[in-house]
Protein backbone atom coordinates (compact mmCIF):
# COMPACT_ATOMS: atom_id res chain seq x y z
CA UNK A 1 0.00 0.00 0.00
CA UNK A 2 2.59 2.56 1.12
CA UNK A 3 4.90 1.58 -1.75
CA UNK A 4 2.08 2.14 -4.26
CA UNK A 5 1.53 5.64 -2.87
CA UNK A 6 5.26 6.46 -2.99
CA UNK A 7 5.56 5.28 -6.60
CA UNK A 8 2.48 7.25 -7.65
CA UNK A 9 3.71 10.43 -5.95
CA UNK A 10 7.12 10.07 -7.58
CA UNK A 11 5.94 9.49 -11.14
CA UNK A 12 2.69 11.50 -10.90
CA UNK A 13 3.22 14.45 -8.52
CA UNK A 14 -0.22 15.85 -9.44
CA UNK A 15 -1.94 12.91 -7.77
CA UNK A 16 -3.97 13.69 -4.68
CA UNK A 17 -4.58 11.06 -2.00
CA UNK A 18 -8.11 10.83 -0.59
CA UNK A 19 -9.39 8.97 2.50
CA UNK A 20 -9.68 5.54 0.84
CA UNK A 21 -6.49 3.49 0.68
CA UNK A 22 -6.02 2.84 -3.05
CA UNK A 23 -8.24 5.74 -4.22
CA UNK A 24 -6.38 8.56 -5.96
CA UNK A 25 -7.75 11.54 -7.81
CA UNK A 26 -6.07 12.35 -11.12
CA UNK A 27 -6.12 15.87 -12.47
CA UNK A 28 -5.96 14.98 -16.15
CA UNK A 29 -6.86 11.93 -18.24
CA UNK A 30 -4.73 9.33 -16.44
CA UNK A 31 -6.99 6.37 -15.77
CA UNK A 32 -7.21 6.08 -11.97
CA UNK A 33 -8.21 2.48 -11.64
CA UNK A 34 -5.95 1.18 -14.41
CA UNK A 35 -2.99 2.83 -12.71
CA UNK A 36 -3.87 1.40 -9.31
CA UNK A 37 -4.51 -2.02 -10.85
CA UNK A 38 -1.14 -2.02 -12.59
CA UNK A 39 0.78 -1.19 -9.44
CA UNK A 40 -1.29 -3.46 -7.23
CA UNK A 41 -0.52 -6.34 -9.63
CA UNK A 42 3.18 -5.56 -9.10
CA UNK A 43 2.71 -5.60 -5.34
CA UNK A 44 0.34 -8.52 -5.27
CA UNK A 45 2.94 -11.07 -4.27
CA UNK A 46 1.37 -14.20 -2.86
CA UNK A 47 -2.28 -13.02 -2.86
CA UNK A 48 -4.52 -15.91 -3.89
CA UNK A 49 -6.23 -15.67 -7.28
CA UNK A 50 -9.83 -16.37 -6.31
CA UNK A 51 -10.87 -16.68 -9.96
CA UNK A 52 -8.39 -19.41 -10.88
CA UNK A 53 -10.87 -22.18 -10.15
CA UNK A 54 -13.51 -20.67 -12.43
CA UNK A 55 -11.59 -20.99 -15.70
CA UNK A 56 -13.79 -23.80 -16.98
CA UNK A 57 -17.08 -22.03 -16.15
CA UNK A 58 -17.88 -19.45 -18.88
CA UNK A 59 -20.65 -17.94 -16.77
CA UNK A 60 -18.12 -16.79 -14.18
CA UNK A 61 -16.25 -14.68 -16.78
CA UNK A 62 -12.99 -15.33 -14.94
CA UNK A 63 -10.91 -13.77 -17.74
CA UNK A 64 -12.81 -10.49 -17.50
CA UNK A 65 -14.07 -10.28 -13.93
CA UNK A 66 -11.29 -7.97 -12.72
CA UNK A 67 -11.88 -5.61 -15.63
CA UNK A 68 -15.61 -5.69 -14.95
CA UNK A 69 -15.19 -4.63 -11.34
CA UNK A 70 -12.62 -2.05 -12.33
CA UNK A 71 -15.24 -0.56 -14.67
CA UNK A 72 -17.89 -0.65 -11.94
CA UNK A 73 -15.55 1.29 -9.65
CA UNK A 74 -15.22 3.95 -12.33
CA UNK A 75 -18.96 4.07 -12.91
CA UNK A 76 -19.87 4.49 -9.24
CA UNK A 77 -17.71 7.61 -9.13
CA UNK A 78 -19.18 9.02 -12.33
CA UNK A 79 -22.73 8.50 -11.03
CA UNK A 80 -22.04 9.44 -7.41
CA UNK A 81 -24.52 10.99 -5.00
CA UNK A 82 -23.35 14.06 -3.11
CA UNK A 83 -23.67 14.50 0.66
CA UNK A 84 -26.59 16.54 2.00
CA UNK A 85 -27.97 17.15 -1.49
CA UNK A 86 -31.40 17.93 -0.01
CA UNK A 87 -30.18 21.05 1.76
CA UNK A 88 -32.25 24.06 0.70
CA UNK A 89 -35.13 21.97 -0.66
CA UNK A 90 -38.59 21.11 0.69
CA UNK A 91 -37.53 17.53 1.32
CA UNK A 92 -35.65 16.51 4.47
CA UNK A 93 -33.62 13.43 5.32
CA UNK A 94 -36.44 12.32 7.60
CA UNK A 95 -38.99 12.50 4.77
CA UNK A 96 -36.64 10.57 2.50
CA UNK A 97 -36.29 7.86 5.19
CA UNK A 98 -40.08 7.55 5.53
CA UNK A 99 -40.39 7.17 1.75
CA UNK A 100 -37.66 4.50 1.56
CA UNK A 101 -39.17 2.60 4.49
CA UNK A 102 -42.51 2.51 2.65
CA UNK A 103 -40.82 1.43 -0.58
CA UNK A 104 -39.13 -1.45 1.25
CA UNK A 105 -42.56 -2.64 2.35
CA UNK A 106 -43.88 -2.16 -1.19
CA UNK A 107 -40.92 -4.10 -2.56
CA UNK A 108 -41.74 -6.98 -0.21
CA UNK A 109 -45.42 -6.96 -1.20
CA UNK A 110 -44.48 -7.34 -4.87
CA UNK A 111 -41.78 -9.94 -4.01
CA UNK A 112 -39.22 -8.21 -6.21
CA UNK A 113 -35.48 -8.88 -6.48
CA UNK A 114 -33.10 -7.25 -4.04
CA UNK A 115 -31.33 -5.45 -6.88
CA UNK A 116 -34.60 -3.72 -7.75
CA UNK A 117 -34.81 -2.10 -4.31
CA UNK A 118 -31.24 -0.79 -4.38
CA UNK A 119 -31.66 0.51 -7.91
CA UNK A 120 -34.91 2.23 -6.93
CA UNK A 121 -33.23 4.16 -4.10
CA UNK A 122 -30.25 5.02 -6.31
CA UNK A 123 -32.60 6.46 -8.94
CA UNK A 124 -34.39 8.53 -6.31
CA UNK A 125 -31.17 10.01 -4.93
CA UNK A 126 -29.64 10.75 -8.30
CA UNK A 127 -32.84 12.38 -9.53
CA UNK A 128 -33.54 14.45 -6.41
CA UNK A 129 -30.03 15.86 -6.29
CA UNK A 130 -30.45 17.07 -9.87
CA UNK A 131 -34.14 18.01 -9.82
CA UNK A 132 -35.66 19.03 -6.45
CA UNK A 133 -39.38 18.29 -6.08
CA UNK A 134 -42.16 19.37 -3.74
CA UNK A 135 -43.38 17.29 -0.82
CA UNK A 136 -46.51 16.34 -2.73
CA UNK A 137 -44.40 14.88 -5.54
CA UNK A 138 -42.00 12.86 -3.37
CA UNK A 139 -44.09 9.69 -3.23
CA UNK A 140 -44.74 10.01 -6.95
CA UNK A 141 -40.98 10.04 -7.59
CA UNK A 142 -40.61 7.02 -5.30
CA UNK A 143 -43.18 4.79 -7.00
CA UNK A 144 -41.95 5.84 -10.44
CA UNK A 145 -38.37 4.96 -9.46
CA UNK A 146 -39.61 1.57 -8.27
CA UNK A 147 -41.41 1.05 -11.59
CA UNK A 148 -38.26 1.97 -13.55
CA UNK A 149 -36.07 -0.30 -11.43
CA UNK A 150 -38.53 -3.17 -11.83
CA UNK A 151 -38.57 -2.74 -15.60
CA UNK A 152 -34.77 -2.82 -15.57
CA UNK A 153 -34.26 -5.80 -13.24
CA UNK A 154 -37.38 -7.96 -13.23
CA UNK A 155 -38.59 -10.51 -15.77
CA UNK A 156 -42.21 -9.77 -14.90
CA UNK A 157 -42.38 -6.28 -13.39
CA UNK A 158 -45.59 -5.02 -11.76
CA UNK A 159 -47.84 -3.00 -14.02
CA UNK A 160 -48.32 0.73 -13.68
CA UNK A 161 -51.86 0.04 -12.39
CA UNK A 162 -50.37 -1.97 -9.52
CA UNK A 163 -48.43 1.09 -8.42
CA UNK A 164 -51.52 3.30 -8.77
CA UNK A 165 -53.37 0.91 -6.48
CA UNK A 166 -50.54 0.80 -3.92
CA UNK A 167 -50.61 4.60 -3.64
CA UNK A 168 -54.36 4.44 -2.94
CA UNK A 169 -54.91 6.14 -6.29
CA UNK A 170 -53.11 9.28 -5.16
CA UNK A 171 -51.57 9.45 -8.63
CA UNK A 172 -52.84 8.54 -12.07
CA UNK A 173 -51.06 6.42 -14.70
CA UNK A 174 -50.59 9.60 -16.72
CA UNK A 175 -48.74 11.28 -13.85
CA UNK A 176 -46.50 8.26 -13.32
CA UNK A 177 -45.66 8.08 -17.04
CA UNK A 178 -44.85 11.79 -17.12
CA UNK A 179 -42.58 11.44 -14.09
CA UNK A 180 -40.95 8.40 -15.68
CA UNK A 181 -40.07 10.47 -18.74
CA UNK A 182 -38.76 13.29 -16.54
CA UNK A 183 -36.49 10.95 -14.54
CA UNK A 184 -35.12 9.20 -17.62
CA UNK A 185 -34.40 12.52 -19.31
CA UNK A 186 -32.69 13.94 -16.21
CA UNK A 187 -30.52 10.82 -15.79
CA UNK A 188 -29.88 10.60 -19.54
CA UNK A 189 -31.23 7.03 -19.44
CA UNK A 190 -28.14 5.98 -17.45
CA UNK A 191 -29.74 3.63 -14.92
CA UNK A 192 -26.87 1.18 -14.56
CA UNK A 193 -25.26 2.63 -11.44
CA UNK A 194 -23.38 -0.14 -9.60
CA UNK A 195 -25.20 -1.43 -6.53
CA UNK A 196 -23.72 -2.47 -3.17
CA UNK A 197 -25.03 -5.97 -3.86
CA UNK A 198 -22.79 -6.25 -6.93
CA UNK A 199 -19.71 -5.70 -4.78
CA UNK A 200 -20.99 -7.68 -1.80
CA UNK A 201 -21.24 -10.87 -3.86
CA UNK A 202 -17.64 -10.44 -4.96
CA UNK A 203 -16.33 -9.63 -1.49
CA UNK A 204 -18.25 -12.52 0.06
CA UNK A 205 -16.41 -14.83 -2.33
CA UNK A 206 -13.07 -13.30 -1.36
CA UNK A 207 -13.77 -13.61 2.37
CA UNK A 208 -15.41 -17.04 2.09
CA UNK A 209 -18.24 -15.63 4.21
CA UNK A 210 -20.58 -17.93 6.11
CA UNK A 211 -24.32 -17.78 5.46
CA UNK A 212 -24.87 -15.85 8.70
CA UNK A 213 -22.08 -13.39 7.96
CA UNK A 214 -23.36 -12.78 4.43
CA UNK A 215 -26.95 -12.21 5.62
CA UNK A 216 -25.79 -9.85 8.35
CA UNK A 217 -23.83 -7.86 5.77
CA UNK A 218 -26.98 -7.63 3.65
CA UNK A 219 -28.94 -6.45 6.69
CA UNK A 220 -26.34 -3.79 7.49
CA UNK A 221 -26.37 -2.63 3.87
CA UNK A 222 -30.14 -2.45 3.63
CA UNK A 223 -30.30 -0.29 6.74
CA UNK A 224 -28.04 2.20 4.97
CA UNK A 225 -30.74 2.79 2.37
CA UNK A 226 -32.71 4.78 4.95
CA UNK A 227 -29.74 6.75 6.24
CA UNK A 228 -29.52 10.12 4.52
CA UNK A 229 -26.12 10.69 6.13
CA UNK A 230 -24.73 7.79 4.09
CA UNK A 231 -25.94 8.64 0.58
CA UNK A 232 -22.49 9.86 -0.52
CA UNK A 233 -20.61 6.65 0.25
CA UNK A 234 -19.77 4.63 -2.86
CA UNK A 235 -21.52 1.24 -3.23
CA UNK A 236 -18.18 -0.60 -3.16
CA UNK A 237 -17.32 1.16 0.10
CA UNK A 238 -20.67 0.25 1.67
CA UNK A 239 -20.30 -3.41 0.68
CA UNK A 240 -16.73 -3.66 1.99
CA UNK A 241 -17.70 -2.02 5.29
CA UNK A 242 -20.70 -4.35 5.66
CA UNK A 243 -18.51 -7.45 5.30
CA UNK A 244 -15.84 -6.00 7.56
CA UNK A 245 -18.31 -5.20 10.36
CA UNK A 246 -20.06 -8.54 9.91
CA UNK A 247 -16.75 -10.36 10.30
CA UNK A 248 -16.12 -8.45 13.51
CA UNK A 249 -19.55 -9.33 14.90
CA UNK A 250 -19.00 -13.04 14.24
CA UNK A 251 -15.27 -12.95 15.07
CA UNK A 252 -14.32 -14.30 11.64
CA UNK A 253 -10.86 -12.79 11.52
CA UNK A 254 -9.12 -9.56 10.67
CA UNK A 255 -9.32 -7.51 7.48
CA UNK A 256 -6.41 -9.19 5.74
CA UNK A 257 -4.23 -8.25 2.72
CA UNK A 258 -6.33 -10.48 0.46
CA UNK A 259 -9.50 -8.50 1.26
CA UNK A 260 -7.60 -5.25 1.01
CA UNK A 261 -6.29 -6.21 -2.43
CA UNK A 262 -9.63 -7.28 -3.90
CA UNK A 263 -11.73 -4.47 -2.39
CA UNK A 264 -9.24 -1.64 -2.64
CA UNK A 265 -10.02 -0.57 0.94
CA UNK A 266 -8.08 -0.78 4.17
CA UNK A 267 -9.97 -1.31 7.42
CA UNK A 268 -9.04 2.14 8.69
CA UNK A 269 -10.69 3.77 5.67
CA UNK A 270 -13.88 1.77 6.26
CA UNK A 271 -14.23 2.80 9.91
CA UNK A 272 -16.50 5.86 9.28
CA UNK A 273 -18.90 3.70 7.25
CA UNK A 274 -18.93 0.97 9.90
CA UNK A 275 -19.69 3.59 12.55
CA UNK A 276 -22.78 4.67 10.60
CA UNK A 277 -23.85 1.05 10.15
CA UNK A 278 -23.48 0.34 13.86
CA UNK A 279 -25.41 3.52 14.63
CA UNK A 280 -28.28 2.31 12.43
CA UNK A 281 -28.35 -1.04 14.25
CA UNK A 282 -28.42 0.60 17.67
CA UNK A 283 -31.18 2.98 16.61
CA UNK A 284 -33.51 0.24 15.43
CA UNK A 285 -32.70 -1.97 18.42
CA UNK A 286 -33.52 0.85 20.83
CA UNK A 287 -36.63 1.89 18.87
CA UNK A 288 -35.15 5.33 18.25
CA UNK A 289 -36.72 5.30 14.79
CA UNK A 290 -40.16 4.37 13.52
CA UNK A 291 -38.72 3.09 10.23
CA UNK A 292 -38.49 -0.60 11.09
CA UNK A 293 -39.30 -2.24 7.75
CA UNK A 294 -35.75 -3.57 7.30
CA UNK A 295 -35.49 -4.93 10.84
CA UNK A 296 -38.89 -6.62 10.57
CA UNK A 297 -37.96 -8.08 7.19
CA UNK A 298 -34.73 -9.62 8.47
CA UNK A 299 -36.40 -10.97 11.61
CA UNK A 300 -38.14 -13.65 9.55
CA UNK A 301 -36.93 -17.24 9.30
CA UNK A 302 -36.21 -16.67 5.60
CA UNK A 303 -33.31 -14.44 6.68
CA UNK A 304 -32.34 -16.63 9.67
CA UNK A 305 -33.77 -13.93 11.96
CA UNK A 306 -30.45 -12.15 11.54
CA UNK A 307 -31.76 -8.81 12.83
CA UNK A 308 -32.54 -10.38 16.22
CA UNK A 309 -29.22 -12.09 16.97
CA UNK A 310 -27.76 -11.17 20.39
CA UNK A 311 -24.42 -10.18 18.82
CA UNK A 312 -26.07 -6.98 17.54
CA UNK A 313 -26.37 -5.82 21.13
CA UNK A 314 -22.71 -6.49 21.82
CA UNK A 315 -20.22 -3.93 23.08
CA UNK A 316 -18.40 -3.97 19.73
CA UNK A 317 -21.47 -2.64 17.91
CA UNK A 318 -22.14 -0.08 20.65
CA UNK A 319 -18.52 1.08 20.61
CA UNK A 320 -18.65 1.65 16.85
CA UNK A 321 -21.95 3.53 17.17
CA UNK A 322 -20.95 5.69 20.13
CA UNK A 323 -19.26 8.53 18.18
CA UNK A 324 -22.36 9.11 16.04
CA UNK A 325 -25.31 8.50 18.35
CA UNK A 326 -27.14 11.76 18.82
CA UNK A 327 -24.74 13.57 16.49
CA UNK A 328 -26.11 12.73 13.03
CA UNK A 329 -26.87 15.89 11.11
CA UNK A 330 -30.34 14.76 10.07
CA UNK A 331 -31.98 11.96 12.01
CA UNK A 332 -34.18 9.43 10.29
Amino acid sequence: MWLLQVICKFFYPHLVKDTCGFSLLLRHDVDLLELCQAFSEMLRGNIEDIDAGDREDPQMCSDYVKDIYQYLRQLEVQQRVFPFYLDGTEISGRMRAILVDWLIQLHARFQLMQDTLYMCVAIIDRFLQAQPVSRKELQLVGVTAMLLAAKYEEIYPPSILDFVYMTDRAYTPTQIRATEQKILKELNFALGRPLPLHFLRRIAKVSDASAESYLLAKYLMELTLLDYNMVHYNPSEVAAAAICLSRKVFSEGQWNPKLCYYTGYEEEGLTPVMEHMAKNVVRVNRNLTKNLAVKNKYSSSKFLRISTIPQLNSSSIKDFAAPLLGEARQLM
